[in-house]
């Protein structure tokens, strides 16, 4: 059993407090679960060790439930009554923490729970942990305040050893997310909203990842900073001691039980311990290696953690043909990455269960990528163990904030974001996972780029950074990342590399499996995984192209799940259904790209989504028998569709208030029961089969979407030659149209 394992299986869990756990609690209800979601309980809610890089024998987790209630925003003191149940570490707004109500921007939230220090534990400081609480939190123990924190994404610890009491203990938090956007004063939020929709989501409010105590000597290992150099075999270290005074520390590096190297010296100084015949890390060989770190006096062991490391190196070179690419190990490897959100149906931020966020990339590693871009939010540390030790490349966006319209910010955001931004470095920096930092994405509260990229650089000089993800380009740092849907694109390298940061954004419908009828893509809506599997490959295909031919060393596809209404992922928001051919995009995310068969149930009249399809058309009035069969058509114009304006994927520019639009098809003998239209349309719409009416529509979608047939409409249909009519009318704004024919029981 190796260090990791056996300090974690030590840990100490905690029993309910009294009060909650003589409450009833029920899970909230939400529009979708998860394979995990039903083996959450208040009893095995997140028990494992929440830090595997600094682990320590002896601790206590405090997730659970909780009593909680709301107050005004600007309350400083608890309430007389906190009598509901919340589970911990799970949202307000998840369903998981029994709450499951809308966010509360203009609210605080309180929690409380009792506790009991172990008698074992006696004459040590005790600790006391939060993984992440979103946003403004403040911490009291037996009414006593001991501390407070802002930052919704960065952890904090706070020594609670004055506070305590004899016997039972009282636990108090309370936190505010205001959910502050398009203002002077922003907030790092991500992409959390008060109203979510489109590519913004529900938000995050309250404690969201784990809590739990932990006791230490006075003089103790506070924190650990872990540097590979792989090209001269050596681990840099730095460790953290508080307690007061000078302290000894000693370092030993372990190759599963075998000692393979160690240094000794003093507490805050540069050490290094030489790892003779280093195995480099890398996602086909993820390898890691154990280390005890300890203070020291003589030979009495005052404090010890353990931790893992890998040796890998990131940096930029010349490839053969004299191109700036990103090296791993020295050596070039293509990136090929999805977009991680990193949001689940039942926890929102939070994954329902450890296996839940191992799953997530063992997901992405089955289907060819090596490489998962975490936006816009930042993980457990144990998600980021896993990505280590199952061998996933990390690129790590800071969430975003959000100025005002014009892109103003305050002093005092500006110099919150860097606090953040600072935090999150220093308690990433071990994870051999995490290759590239992006301060910023498509400019949302993009400001003095060089001044952070400068920054982030001489924090972490062993890393890549990338200053802003798409958009606005400001020429510093490692990395120039294009955004360009649906076909990806890149620039032409120079003294920096290039990657695509986002395309594709190919969306698809799984009945049963959708948070909404909402559901969009960037590109449409698919209904079935055929043509969302070609489609998928031929944008590998452009992805490879542009490695070969521009020089692109990464790219990173929209996106790895559904994210609520986004319906652009690889994989439903429940993680039940992979809705593409699992094996053709694995097989595509390598570069290899098999011949695919016919599609066995082809649409009876394909959209346009995919392939251009002409159609008759004009934008002049063409009279009451328009629609009808034979109706002579010789002199309207031909184009391909989708026809329209200010659309993305628009064919064929339409710029009138109404357009008109004949198709001719055939049909086998067979004709199907179960016909519907799947039509784009922005507005008003009116389809004829045949002349005879089979829908009319009104308003837009985002996308195409399944309108049934009239069954006269049906009945009208023949073996042979058919006719399809469309008239779309618009009044303000964009404006497109485009029509098909499907079976929707295929």
């Amino acid at each position: 059993m190796n260090l990791r394992i056996r300090l974690l299986s030590y840990a100490l869990l905690s029993s309910l407090p009294a009060s909650a756990a003589e409450k009833s609690w029920q899970m909230g209800i939400g529009p979708l679960t998860t394979p995990w979601t039903e083996k959450v309980s208040p009893q095995n809610a997140l028990p494992e060790y929440p830090r595997p890089q600094l682990t320590r024998d002896a601790w206590q987790s405090l997730n659970g439930l909780w009593d909680h209630a709301l107050t005004d925003i600007s309350a400083a003191d608890p309430p007389a009554n906190l009598n509901e149940s919340i589970l911990v570490p799970y949202p307000y707004e998840s369903m998981l923490s029994g709450v499951g109500k809308k966010s509360i921007p203009n609210k605080r939230l309180w929690y409380r729970r009792s506790f009991t220090v172990p008698p074992d534990w006696k004459g040590r400081q005790v600790l006391l942990h939060f993984g992440a609480v979103n946003w403004d939190s403040t911490v009291m123990v037996n009414r006593k305040k001991i501390g407070s924190h802002r930052g919704g994404f960065d952890g904090f610890s706070i020594d609670i050893t004055d506070a305590l009491k004899s016997g039972e203990n009282e636990l108090v938090v309370s936190a505010s997310n205001p959910l502050k956007v398009d203002t002077e004063d922003a907030q790092v939020l991500g992409k959390q909203r008060a109203k979510p929709g489109g590519i913004f989501y529900t938000g995050a409010t309250g404690i969201w990842r784990s809590v739990w105590m932990e006791p230490v000597p006075k003089a103790h290992i506070s924190d650990l900073n872990l540097t590979p150099d792989l090209d001269a075999f050596v681990l840099k270290i730095k460790v953290a001691a508080d307690g007061g005074g000078k302290f000894k520390v000693k370092a030993i590096a372990y190759d599963g039980k075998t000692e393979i190297g160690q240094a000794t010296g003093d507490a805050g100084a540069d050490l290094s311990i030489s790892i003779k015949d280093a195995k480099p890390w890398s996602p086909d060989s993820p390898s890691l290696y154990d280390l005890k770190v300890s203070i020291i006096d003589g030979d009495k062991v005052i404090d010890e953690v353990g931790s893992y490391f890998a040796m890998r190196r990131i940096s930029l070179g010349k490839d053969d043909k004299d191109q700036t690419r990103i090296l791993l190990n020295n050596k070039f490897t293509f990136q090929v990455g999805a977009l991680d959100q990193g949001y689940w149906p039942d926890g929102i931020y939070t994954a329902p269960t450890d296996d839940a966020l191992k799953s997530d990339i063992e997901m992405a590693k089955k289907l060819g990528f090596n490489l998962l871009r975490k936006h816009a939010k930042t993980e457990p540390d144990r998600w980021y163990y896993w990505a280590d030790k199952l061998g996933m490349l990390v690129w790590q966006d800071m969430p975003q904030m959000y100025g005002s319209k014009d892109g103003a910010l305050s002093d005092s955001a500006r110099k919150q974001f860097e606090n953040e931004w600072r935090e999150i470095l220093r308690e990433l920096h071990n994870h051999p996972s995490i290759i590239l930092w992006t301060p910023f994405n498509e400019g949302w509260g993009q400001h003095d780029t060089e001044r952070i990229v400068a920054l982030t650089k001489s924090l972490d000089p062993s890393r890549l950074v990338c200053p802003a993800s798409g958009w606005n380009d400001v020429k510093t740092g490692d990395v120039q990342d294009t955004h360009h849907y649906p076909e990806p694109s890149c620039e032409l390298p120079s003294e920096r590399a290039v990657v695509n940061g986002e395309y594709g954004g190919l969306g698809m419908v799984v009945d049963g499996h959708m948070w909404s009828d909402a559901a969009w893509g960037y590109q449409g809506v698919y209904k079935k995984a055929y043509p969302l599997t070609k489609r998928y490959q031929s944008l590998q295909k452009a992805v490879y192209q542009l490695m070969a031919g521009r020089g692109m060393s990464a790219s990173v596809y929209t996106q790895l799940t559904d994210v609520e209404v986004e319906g652009n992922g690889l994989i439903t928001y429940d993680r039940r259904v992979v809705k593409p051919d699992s094996d053709i995009v694995s097989a595509a995310n390598q570069g290899n790209f098999p011949e695919i068969p016919p599609d066995p149930h082809p649409d009876l009249l394909p959209t346009s989504m995919d392939e251009p399809a002409r159609w008759s058309y004009t934008t002049e009035n063409p009279g009451d028998a328009w629609m009808e069969p034979g109706t002579d058509v010789s002199t309207w114009k031909t184009a391909p569709a989708p026809f329209g304006n200010r659309i993305a994927g628009m064919n064929t520019p339409w710029t009138t208030p109404d357009i008109w639009m004949r198709r001719e098809f055939e049909l086998k003998d067979d004709i199907p029961a179960t016909l519907a239209l799947s039509i784009i349309h922005d507005e008003d719409a009116e389809v004829f089969i045949n002349g005879v009416a089979a829908a009319a529509v009104v308003r837009f979608t985002g996308g195409y979407v399944t309108v049934p047939l009239s069954q006269s409409a049906i009945d009208a249909l023949l073996p042979g030659k058919n006719v399809i009519s469309v008239h779309c009318h618009q009044t303000d704004g964009a404006q497109g149209i485009d029509v098909g024919l499907i079976n929707t029981s295929k």
